[in-house]
């Protein structure tokens, strides 16, 4: 028994007043006896007799009570002397410092332990944050804090529900086992594994979870995101829904406020409403602007309803408001669809006008025909959404196999017009300066000669990816040679450049060489990725400079023509 109570016990026994209650002075600021010992500095009553609590001595009115950092206040309490322990009721408040408060309807606490359990109505608040539940317990030593029934987490930014949680109080960080919701103004996040900081608004989760906003759905099995921000970094499969698109890919960097999303190895952006595929190894999406940017094996595919295509190049940008979608393909640029594919320098699409342009050094492989010339247009029927008609500016130049023969048939002039059916050329006009090398054949496929000659104008029906017909127009000056009279110095045109070897066959072989090396690299990544433990680091201002995007769209750019 302490000091205190010793002395009110000799007072009584002195003077002869023993009762079952007795009124005393309110006890005041007496020094402890030992410095883990629970220290009563006031009440209004006390009762030593034990006869209410065996072992306890009751305190009533007024009592406050300080232990080693901590000061608690309530209506009243049951002081176990021998344990060091305290049981409070009503009106229960606990301080620690200047930072923390706790109030509720009954608490306990261990003062050999520093052990704190509150419940009824608990209330723990901090400077940057509330915390309101039924039940909590509270170890001073570890300085942690945690509920097992339902608890709700208030800060500046967001709102935090869950079953069960606990806060370290020193990292000022929450963490959640099961079922939590945070509510924000502009989104929710839900999961069953959550580290969150109250000091900065930074949230972990772990397993699968979705952030949700009006504008889009997120679903992570691993992210960061800044709620203070409203900018994420989200690992392992994540993906981001929009109404009209779906961004996949290993790592997402998302900046809700810009609309703005960077993907990193195994992207993949579906456009529902165009039903439109981008993949790659990196993309940057701008929602707000319509616009996307794909690099590092880049393949976009589907631009043609009813006519599947394939477009790749080095960087490729996407913009433009559904079906009225551009694509602009740079350095190296090609294409495959059934029966026609091609290769230039650059590429661009308008799907509103439905016109295709190859520009620089393009080539052109439809069926068993190469086509070559500066600048090539492939127009698309806009009701049909196939492809309709062609033009070939400046050095136009057909060459195709001869069918059984090692010879070239070989047109060329300075400007081709041609018009498809069924995906393959049907008939062609080549105007100004033509010149014809043209191996003619019987019904038997029986040489009959070889034609040589120029003219102003040439016209061409192809039927199989074969001339089926070929009429000369205007200033006609040539001949047919017998196969032996035909010399095999004469047997090519100028400009003449085969390049057969170099047509693309299927969709595998849109890529580059180089290009195929790159899914290698991310396979040894992501490899390496998954042997790395789970950790919820803060990442580091590197990091997060690094996850800003790389092309930002210049204002005022004009429109190239």
């Amino acid at each position: 028994m302490n000091t205190l109570y010793l002395r009110l016990l000799v007072f009584l026994l002195i003077f002869s007043q023993q009762t079952t209650w007795s009124q005393v002075a309110p006890v005041t600021s007496i020094p402890p006896t030992n410095g883990k010992q629970i220290i009563i500095e006031n009440s209004d009553f006390m009762d030593i007799t034990e006869s209410e609590v065996p072992g306890a001595i009751v305190l009533t009115g007024n009592v406050r009570i300080i232990h080693q950092g901590v000061r608690m206040s309530c209506n009243k309490a049951y002081h176990f002397t021998k344990e060091n322990y305290v049981k409070a009721f009503g009106n229960v408040n606990m301080i620690q410092g200047d930072t923390l408060t706790m109030s509720s309807k009954y608490a306990e606490y261990d003062g050999n332990k520093k052990f704190a359990f509150a419940s009824g109505n608990v209330v723990m608040t901090d400077p940057k944050m509330t915390i309101t539940t039924d039940t909590i317990n509270f170890d001073r030593n570890s300085q942690v804090a945690y509920y097992k029934s339902g608890g709700t987490i208030r800060d500046e930014e967001n709102t935090l529900t869950s079953k069960a949680g606990t806060y370290y109080l020193n990292q000022k960080k929450f963490q959640f086992n099961t079922a939590v919701t945070v509510k924000n103004p502009t989104h929710t996040i839900r999961t069953n594994h959550l580290d969150y900081y109250t000091n900065s608004g930074h949230a972990y989760v772990f397993g699968p979870s979705t952030i949700a906003s009006a504008n889009n759905t997120i679903h992570t099995t691993k992210g960061f995101y800044d709620t203070k921000k409203d900018e994420g970094k989200l690992l392992k499969g994540s993906k981001i829904k929009y109404r009209d698109r779906l961004i996949e890919g290993d790592d997402l960097y998302y900046d809700r406020k810009k609309d703005f999303a960077r993907a990193i190895n195994n992207v993949k952006i579906t456009d529902t409403i165009n039903k439109m595929i981008v993949k790659g190894h990196y993309a940057e999406v701008y929602k707000q602007k319509d616009s996307m940017l794909i690099t590092k094996k880049a393949l976009v595919s589907g631009l043609f309803e009813k006519d599947s295509v394939w477009f790749h190049a080095k960087k490729i940008v996407v913009s433009g408001k559904q079906q009225e979608r551009i694509l602009r393909g740079y350095n190296n640029a090609r294409f495959f669809k059934n029966d026609m594919s091609g290769k230039c320098d650059s590429i661009h699409y308008d799907q509103k006008r439905g016109l295709t342009q190859m520009i620089g050094n393009p080539i052109l492989w439809n069926g068993k025909n190469q086509l070559t010339g500066d600048l090539m247009h492939l127009i698309s029927d806009q009701k049909t959404e196939k492809i309709d008609s062609l033009k070939v500016l400046n050095n136009a130049f057909i060459i195709s196999k001869d069918t059984i023969g090692t010879g070239y048939n070989q047109v060329k002039g300075q400007n081709l017009f041609g018009k498809f059916k069924d995906n393959k050329l049907h008939e062609v006009d080549i105007v100004k300066n033509t010149e014809v090398i043209y191996y003619m054949r019987n019904d038997k496929q029986e040489l009959i000669g070889v034609n040589k000659n120029k003219s102003s104008k040439i016209n061409m029906v192809l039927e199989g990816n074969t001339i089926d017909a070929i009429t000369f127009f205007t200033d006609v000056d040539g001949d047919i040679y017998p196969e032996n009279e035909f010399l095999e110095g004469d047997s090519k045109l100028r400009g003449f450049v085969w390049r057969g070897e170099e047509q693309l066959l299927s969709v595998a072989d849109i890529f580059p060489k180089e290009e195929l090396e790159i899914d290698a690299k991310v396979q040894a990544e992501t490899e390496k990725k998954a042997k790395e433990p789970d950790s919820p680091m803060l990442p580091s201002k590197e990091t997060l400079e690094y996850d800003k995007p790389k092309v930002t769209p210049k204002k005022g750019t004009k429109k190239r023509k």
